[in-house]
């Protein structure tokens, strides 16, 4: 049962993200309004992460195979894609490489602000 609760609250944020896409006319995906949601959620207090820790981990342990859907879907738009496919390719290495440089970073930034903590 604790399982199906903690499951049902990360269902909770995940539809109130899909409300908030239709909403708010932003071209956002409306599983990153619910991520965003669920976060500051997290951050204020209003849901502790015991709430959602077992269900959370669940769900990050089979993430591979929840891309395997979307990634069908993309081997089905082949020929739109084969033409484009240079300009994908430096356009997925250049951001990987900023995403990358960016959560080194923050990261780097975040180790120091707890170095001067203690």
């Amino acid at each position: 049962m604790k399982y199906l609760r903690q499951f049902c609250v990360i269902l909770l944020f995940s539809f109130a993200g899909e409300v908030l896409q239709r909403v708010i006319p932003l071209p956002i995906p409306a599983s990153l309004y619910g991520l965003v949601l669920l976060l500051g959620a997290l951050c204020s207090g209003r849901v502790a992460v015991e709430q959602i820790r077992e269900s959370g981990g669940f769900l990050i342990a089979i993430m591979p195979v929840l891309f395997v859907a979307p990634c069908v879907g993309i081997w089905e738009q082949w020929e739109w894609i084969a033409p484009r496919l240079p300009a994908l390719l430096l356009l997925i290495i250049a951001s990987t490489i900023l995403t990358f440089g960016v959560s080194g970073r923050v990261t780097q930034a975040l180790c120091r602000g707890r170095e001067k903590e203690i």
